[in-house]
């Protein structure tokens, strides 16, 4: 029986190189599949990883139909057996429903990769219809670290190192501090609650210990 499957995690945890590994290894058994993405941080239609592997994918726009896609490359001639969806938390309610779609009516495996909450610790309305609708969910394995040295368990969008709790929910960064542009941090949740992020640590000379035993300065 095919499966909507959901692999979640905070940023910097490895979901895009699992997808990557995830069609990788489909491929390699003859099955034939489509990837899918959407505001990457590498580009419009490609699934990058922070390795350095990346393929390319179909760019799923808000206006963006899954089951007219494949249904339409069925009827051509085409084959699908599954899907890889990357960046899911960015699809609508709507899409994520489509895929479930794909599932049940066609069979076809759809493995989901994305992250739950946004920088303000709310759910990513993609995520949380995946949470509503997945046969299954997997918390990724590979833990991403917060400064401190802890599991980090939340996202935080930063502007010139300082913690920011406002505005649009999709803003493209990723995890290189900028001064003026936004860009991301994984935290604990104790430090993504008192807004504590590595710079302000060190600026502030913090005496809570950094990681592995080193202290701010």
């Amino acid at each position: 029986m095919a499966e909507l499957l959901y692999f979640t995690g905070t940023m910097d945890c490895g979901k895009s190189t699992l997808a990557l590994q995830m069609d990788h290894n489909h491929k390699a058994r003859g099955r034939r599949g489509r990837i899918f993405t959407s505001h990457d941080r590498a580009g419009e239609s490609v699934l990058s990883s922070r390795l350095g592997l990346s393929a390319e994918a179909v760019e799923v726009r808000e206006e963006f139909d899954f089951w007219d896609y494949v249904v339409n490359e069925l009827t051509h001639g085409g084959r699908i057996d599954y899907v890889v969806c990357d960046e899911a938390q960015f699809y609508s309610p709507l899409q994520i429903e489509q895929l479930a779609r794909l599932v049940d009516e066609l069979q076809i495996d759809v493995f989901c990769f994305g992250i739950l909450t946004d920088f303000r610790a709310t759910l990513f309305p993609g995520s949380a219809r995946l949470v509503e609708l997945a046969d299954r969910m997997e918390l990724l394995q590979v833990e991403a670290l917060c400064w401190c040295g802890e599991r980090a368990t939340h996202n935080a969008r930063t502007i010139g190192g300082e913690m920011v709790t406002e505005g649009e929910q999709l803003v493209v960064g990723d995890m290189v501090t900028r001064d003026h542009e936004p860009a991301y941090e994984v935290l604990c949740r104790r430090h993504h609650r008192r807004r504590l992020t590595q710079a302000r640590a060190r600026a502030t000379l913090s005496p809570e210990v950094l990681p592995f035993g080193g202290t701010a300065s």
